[in-house]
């Protein structure tokens, strides 16, 4: 339920009414719109009657909200969150460059990397320590000493870091951690959305390899009904019947998403096409269909890289696409 405030409300009334339904159980969300301040009102609201709510001299309206999301859901949030990463700001116009390898191989490697793609214009730096692999015998990452690795990369360059979490047992590694990844498989992985809810850290969501956008923002909405509001929707591609292509990337998730909430919106074209020469032309779509950033997977070495080299780009081309990604931003926000 959303409860939409007359202009200056009378600020006895809005306390006394505010401490009524927390009494009641139901936590409130305040957000302040364009043109509306928005008390969102999430819990059991079923025992409250909108009749005597519409009555009182403060309100102007009251609607319930059918979707089973809330605290992700725009209704409750009109305005566009903005995720603050050390300085850089994911959400509300900006542009945002993610890159770096998809697993992290060696402390020269990493390092080596994160220098070409800062030159280049990235703002956070991704590389995997924990790897979700299909094959159990396939490269499994460093684990621990990866993410050390990027943390010496981090050390060296400035740039924030971006780390794939597979279980709760593996928190302790992540201290010093910038922004937590959930991947596809984890995606509903519940207990771990709700333990990751608990921290106090950006969380970069990706959608699952099936999923509808509802179940994308339930499972935003397990992190959120937990206090972390940071959360970054990704789509990064679903699994349909063409197989020339990793997986499909759905340019409509992109305005699709941002209609239904007001959470940042990222693509990875990189597992979206699975090849090199996808990367540019689906980045290039995903930003003018308006997404908030980018993460691409770069390699110094792609051919003998440890995991998906064939969807890497050398620092060059990915020099050359960010590039071209400003220039399209600018141009769809001219």
């Amino acid at each position: 339920m959303i409860v939409i405030l007359k202009e200056n409300p009378d600020l006895k009334q809005l306390e006394s009414f505010k401490s009524w339904v927390t009494e009641k159980g139901i936590s409130i969300h305040e957000s302040q719109g364009t043109t509306e301040r928005i008390l969102g009102l999430v819990g059991d609201t079923t025992q409250i009657d909108i009749d005597l709510i519409s009555a009182l001299d403060i309100v102007a309206d009251v609607r319930r909200i059918q979707e089973p999301y809330k605290n992700a859901n725009r209704k409750f949030h009109p305005n566009d969150s903005i995720i603050d990463v050390n300085g850089v700001k994911i959400g509300g116009g900006n542009m945002t460059l993610i890159a770096g390898p998809c697993s992290v191989e060696s402390r020269e490697q990493v390092c080596e990397i994160a220098e070409a793609v800062k030159k280049s214009g990235a703002t956070l730096l991704r590389g995997g320590a924990f790897k979700p692999r299909t094959s159990p015998y396939s490269f499994q990452g460093l684990r621990a000493e990866g993410i050390e690795f990027l943390l010496e990369a981090k050390k060296a360059t400035g740039l924030p870091i971006v780390t794939e979490i597979m279980d709760i047992s593996q928190l302790d590694c992540f201290t010093d951690v910038d922004v937590i990844q959930i991947g596809a498989r984890n995606m509903q992985n519940f207990e771990l959305l709700r333990q990751i809810g608990r921290t106090n850290k950006p969380i970069l969501l990706k959608r699952g390899l099936s999923a509808t956008y509802e179940e994308l923002l339930m499972s935003a909405e397990y992190i959120m009904a937990e206090g972390n509001n940071q959360v970054i929707l990704c789509e990064r591609g679903i699994r349909t019947f063409e197989t020339y292509t990793r997986n499909t990337m759905d340019v409509a998730a992109v305005p699709a998403l941002k209609k239904l909430s007001h959470l940042p919106v990222i693509v990875d074209p990189s597992h979206s096409g699975g090849r090199y020469d996808l990367v540019e032309p689906l980045s290039l779509a995903a930003t003018a269909a308006g997404c908030d950033g980018l993460i691409i997977e770069v390699h110094n070495d792609p051919e003998h890289a440890l995991c998906d080299g064939p969807q890497s780009l050398r620092p060059e081309a990915f020099d050359a696409l960010a590039k071209k990604v400003s220039r399209v931003h600018a141009a769809v926000n001219a």
